[in-house]
């Protein structure tokens, strides 16, 4: 296992270590600085700064200050006063991703993104025309640079599981290799967060059983893990911790989920405003979803309070959606299980997972003896929005009362 700058450097055996995934290093914050050369080495921090915004990137400099993702700007701003604080442009950065994901696609038709900045790539069918993993691997690097004056980090493993825990060993502007034979010399000491599935609530439970590492996990019997977190998701982290993930590099999964979130202004215990907004992120999310041509067969909602601890819940339906209707009862069903009286809620998301093609959803809804329903009325929401605007027509509880405070603001949308 070899972390390597471009020159220079020796790597581990990479026979049979077809899976790259290669993450963009600081993608929104680097794409600041190649725009602005005199801000290269300084601490630059990407995000919305009024109200209640958050980091969406950092440069490392700022990052090495504790700057991070998610962050409240407050106090990264607290962290790093002297940092330059620039606001997103998330269009300028689709438009960069689009170009990198298209290097990748020059390699190898396997590419599978995960998000605006990363992919997976399953290389085998390259490997005799372009060369070895490791040589593919720096040919995208050397490109990206070449082409957008950026960085990207490459994990090299055997399976798409250890091929992302090796990215953060690469990081920053880095190749990380984990061979076939040292897949358990890797991955045992690693701490249980860092695992696929181990969410600050899962890690919790473990750590009760005095679980730390993913050794710890593997030499654990399913029988005990199951007690506590359950049987699927204790075997599914049993075979991660051996090493063992069947899953392979799939084109058809570009979308995992559509999601939506707003922060409040001001920290709320207002069961009603609360509702509205999730009928409105409910709206955005559908819409998304119509547009992509994708109907969801789980909903999640996140709920993240004051003190900033997060919740989320999830329901799997029986039949795909793609209609706003359907996502907000569910969404609101999911919020009154969290019996949330009298506690302040800081932000709330709407999330639509388990993506399948819009065909799926079923053609008619009967509303007693009428075939004209919602899905037909959201259609119809969708062109008026398309030739004349979103505010020109919407659900009456969307409608602000007090025409002084209307605006055209959307909920933050994420990926």
């Amino acid at each position: 296992m070899n972390n390597n700058s471009p020159s220079g450097q020796t790597y581990a055996e990479d026979t049979d270590c077809n899976i790259l995934h290669i993450d963009m290093d600081a993608f929104f914050a680097s794409v600041e600085v190649r725009d602005r050369p005199e801000l290269a080495g300084k601490q630059v921090i990407v995000g919305h700064t009024g109200g209640r915004g958050v980091v969406v990137s950092a440069t490392y400099p700022a990052r090495a200050l504790g700057v991070h993702s998610a962050m409240p700007m407050s106090r990264a701003i607290r962290l790093a006063p002297h940092a330059v604080v620039i606001e997103p442009s998330m269009h300028k950065y689709a438009e960069v991703s689009k170009r990198v994901m298209q290097i990748f696609e020059s390699k190898t038709p396997l590419v599978q993104p995960l998000s605006i900045d990363e992919a997976f790539l399953d290389v085998t069918g390259a490997i005799k025309l372009l060369g070895s993993p490791i040589k593919i691997a720096q040919e995208i690097r050397s490109a990206v640079w070449e082409q957008e004056h950026i960085t990207c980090s490459v994990g090299i493993a055997p399976t798409m599981f250890i091929a992302k825990l090796a990215t953060n060993q690469a990081k920053p502007d880095g190749i990380f290799v984990v061979a076939q034979d040292e897949v358990l010399e890797f991955l045992h000491p690693l701490p249980i967060r860092s695992m696929w599935g181990v969410g600050a609530k899962t890690a919790e439970q473990l750590e009760r059983l005095g679980l730390t590492n993913v050794r710890d996990i593997a030499n654990t019997p399913v029988k005990t893990l199951a007690r506590v977190i359950g049987q699927a998701h204790a075997q599914h982290l049993s075979e991660l911790a051996w090493g063992r993930d069947p899953r392979s590099v799939s084109v058809e999964q570009v979308d995992h989920s559509i999601g939506a979130e707003r922060t409040f202004d001001s920290d709320t215990d207002d069961l009603a405003e609360i509702g509205t907004h999730l009928m409105s992120l409910s709206d955005t999310v559908a819409r998304k979803l119509r547009a992509g041509e994708l109907a969801a067969r789980t909903i999640s909602i996140k709920v993240r309070f004051a003190d900033f601890t997060t919740v989320t819940r999830s329901k799997t339906l029986a039949d795909p959606t793609d209609l706003a209707q359907d996502i907000y009862r569910v969404a609101q069903a999911l919020l009154a299980s969290m019996n949330l009286q009298r506690i302040r809620v800081r932000l709330v998301g709407v999330r639509a997972e388990n993506l399948v093609s819009g065909n799926d959803v079923p053609l008619k809804l009967q509303f007693g003896d009428r075939e004209f329903g919602w899905p037909e009325a959201e259609r119809v929401l969708d062109k008026v929005a398309a030739k004349f605007g979103k505010r020109m027509l919407k659900q009456a509880r969307l409608v602000d009362p007090d025409p002084a405070t209307l605006n055209d603001s959307e909920p933050e949308a994420r990926r």
